[in-house]
């Protein structure tokens, strides 16, 4: 089975939302098979900012959907965009 990279846009809940705190949140909480590979933030306007994630995850059904609803759990988490989705053309271990 192949593994893909999902590059995920990760947008605050409020303004006052602790945007650092999330991909501490989500190395911790992403379920088995998934991995937070690296993210960065990044101005959105006005002193806001939100967070542009890469995952690894398996190439099977169902695991998009997962990965999704793993990141909206976290409380900071506003709105979520993916960006791009594509084969990972080397094994990171």
């Amino acid at each position: 089975m192949s593994t893909l990279v999902a590059r995920i846009k990760i947008l605050p809940s409020e303004s006052e939302a602790d945007i650092d705190s999330i991909p501490n949140v989500l190395k911790q909480t992403l379920p088995e098979g998934f991995k937070l590979l690296a993210h960065t933030k990044e101005p959105i306007a006005f002193g806001l900012y939100s967070i542009l994630a890469d995952f690894t995850l398996d190439d099977s059904e169902g695991q998009m959907d997962l990965l999704e609803e793993a990141i909206k759990k976290v409380d900071a988490v506003g709105e979520i965009e993916v960006i791009n989705v594509s084969r990972q053309s080397v094994n990171i271990k």
